[in-house]
């Protein structure tokens, strides 16, 4: 007895805290939801930098994840090879919606499929993932990362049957979360999730976001301590002087980024090519890199420090930068499954601590340190692959946790950024790789505020099912709850519905004085009495107004029931939506 109290109790408490995450203004539910995506994706990510981390400790020379450039030669030029053949070996094997994995992959199940993900996607990324930097190829953790959390969060919301609008938010709580986790910047994993993948900014949205990003930070800080990802000494600018020359670093840093995204798209054509041949190739192409420039190998964020802290020559810095640019953008465009903001750093910082020297001979008084051109080059590569000038700026300023870096900062960030899309009109890397797939991105206002919402938000939830013939007396036992709409059941699932006030005003005309000499009623044929009926179609509770609009696009119904499943083989109707409901709530009561 107390089981099945506790279970009822439990259920009624569930099902209000679904149609409450149905609406805009779930802040206290969707605050929950956040906190909880942060903690399991940060333990998520702290399991991903240990599958990279341990074996390459145990493989590399000297004990660092990273030295790469100590292997013999004949090892740096097998490894990436037979690491790309491994990969392409696997990938063959898989379906090719399976094969899909990264932000990109991340930015399409939030746009086709209202951010459901799987768990083999996350399988898959988790292994791609560690493979791509373990093998020596030019990768990048923070990709692969951000597909963690995303899909582990997603599916969170699925087991707990939430609707669609709180799954598209867990999605970006995840996303925030990955890249707090991994540069243990919280702020600028915020605005990413907002600005790169979600490409919005919603009140609601910031909460459990901030959230998510805050949580998963504190669980990485209790293992690898509360540091950034990179050691960065105190950084000034020394003299309004070397604005022009900053001017001239983010023209530099804007064709860089141009070129970048344009060698990715024109290496995307070859997509419908076998994959296992494009991985090979992409492994091939990394063969010279890594015999002549190793340091372009893995991750390279031992590079970016001693780059940062002034420890690297010019034509070494230079050299270094393109063949990192190079090797990334080929192998990514190719098909390579890795993750692209580390190399994106990397580039960045190599290019602009390149410009920085060359500044220092030009004008030695004026100019500041290296590891300022170099934060600076971070930045500016940063927020024009991903056209993210915001999210670029907020990574670069807790990254360094110095705010004398906002000013230069925001001027080199924004005029590479413009030079990259207006110059060159290159829109942001991801967007160009979904392209490059026949895919789009739909962000205009309208649809993400019809996203935001779910049908159950606005349905009627007034109504009654009922079967197509009904005696007299059963149509007034129907009306006596006085419903709004009545369902009418066919020999498979509901065919239509009319207001209930049509088959009460047919009663009513039925037993009026002038009718008395016809025929008493003996059935009623609610299909055939005269009502405002309504063809229907079905729509899933958990789906948002955009799905809905696009269910009575496809099925011409002039009218959704809104359904769930609550065992197998059998759906609950839990309401009635009209398309003008939803133009309704779009043009009077969005927020």
């Amino acid at each position: 007895m107390i089981h099945k109290f506790w279970r009822h109790i439990t259920d009624y408490a569930t099902t209000a805290f679904r149609n409450r995450l149905s609406g805009v203004d779930a802040l206290p539910q969707l605050a929950v939801l956040g906190l909880l995506s942060g903690i399991i994706t940060g333990a998520v990510i702290l399991v991903f930098r240990f599958a990279i981390e341990w074996p390459l400790e145990h493989f590399l020379p000297g004990a660092s994840a990273e030295s790469f450039e100590e292997l013999t030669p004949l090892t740096r030029g097998v490894l990436p090879m037979a690491g790309a053949l491994l990969l392409g070996l696997m990938l063959h094997r898989l379906a090719i919606n399976d094969r899909k994995v990264g932000i990109v992959h991340v930015m399409e199940r939030l746009n086709y499929h209202q951010g459901y993900m799987s768990f083999r996607s996350a399988v898959v990324q988790f292994v791609s993932g560690v493979a791509t930097v373990v093998t020596g190829q030019s990768s990048g953790r923070e990709g692969p990362a951000v597909h963690l959390g995303a899909t582990f969060s997603s599916m969170m919301g699925q087991w707990m049957r939430l609707p669609n609008n709180s799954i598209r938010t867990l999605v970006a709580c995840g996303c925030a979360a990955a890249i707090s986790a991994s540069f243990n910047t919280p702020i600028s994993g915020v605005i990413f999730a907002m600005e790169v993948v979600m490409m919005e900014y919603t009140i609601a949205g910031f909460t459990p976001i901030i959230l998510a990003a805050v949580s998963a930070a504190v669980v990485t800080h209790a293992v690898y301590g509360p540091e950034p990802a990179f050691n960065v000494p105190a950084l000034t600018m020394n003299s309004l002087l070397e604005i022009p020359w900053i001017l001239a670093i983010a023209l530099v840093i804007g064709v860089a980024a141009a070129l970048f995204i344009h060698l990715v798209d024109t290496m995307g054509r070859f997509h419908k090519r076998p994959v296992l041949g494009r991985i090979a190739v992409a492994g091939l192409i990394m063969v010279p890199f890594a015999l002549v420039v190793p340091q372009t190998m893995g991750i390279g964020y031992d590079t970016v420090n001693d780059t940062i802290n002034g420890q690297l020559g010019f034509w070494f810095l230079l050299i270094v930068g393109i063949a990192k640019l190079l090797s990334t953008s080929l192998t990514i465009g190719l098909g390579m499954p890795s993750g692209v903001i580390g190399p994106t750093l990397f580039m960045g910082a190599t290019l602009g601590a390149a410009m920085g020297l060359i500044g220092a001979v030009i004008a030695p008084q004026q100019a500041s340190s290296v590891g300022f051109y170099a934060m600076l080059g971070m930045g500016a590569m940063m927020g024009a692959v991903l056209q993210a000038p915001l999210a670029a700026l907020m990574a670069l300023m807790e990254l360094t946790r110095n705010p004398n870096i906002i000013l230069p900062g925001m001027l080199i960030i924004t005029t590479a950024t413009l030079v990259t899309s207006e110059v060159f009109g290159k829109k942001s890397l991801f967007l160009t790789i979904l392209k490059s797939q026949g895919l789009s991105y739909q962000n205009s206002p309208v649809i993400q505020a019809l996203r935001r919402v779910s049908v159950g938000a606005i349905m009627e939830r007034n109504i009654l099912r009922t079967e197509r013939h009904l005696s007299p007396e059963q149509a007034r036992e129907t009306l006596k709850s006085e419903p709004k709409w009545l369902v009418v059941e066919g020999k498979n699932g509901p065919t239509s519905v009319l207001p209930a006030v049509d088959l009460a005003r047919f009663l009513e005309d039925s037993e009026k004085p002038e009718h008395a000499d016809r025929a008493p009623l003996e059935s009623i044929d609610l299909m055939n009495i005269p009502a405002n009926r309504r063809d229907v179609a079905p729509v899933q509770y958990q789906a948002t107004l955009e799905e809905a609009l696009h269910q009575f696009d496809i099925t011409n119904a002039e009218a959704l029931y809104v359904q769930r499943h609550v065992a197998p083989m059998i759906q609950r109707i839990y309401g009635i939506v009209l398309k003008s409901d939803i133009e309704s709530y779009y043009q009077y009561r969005r927020s």
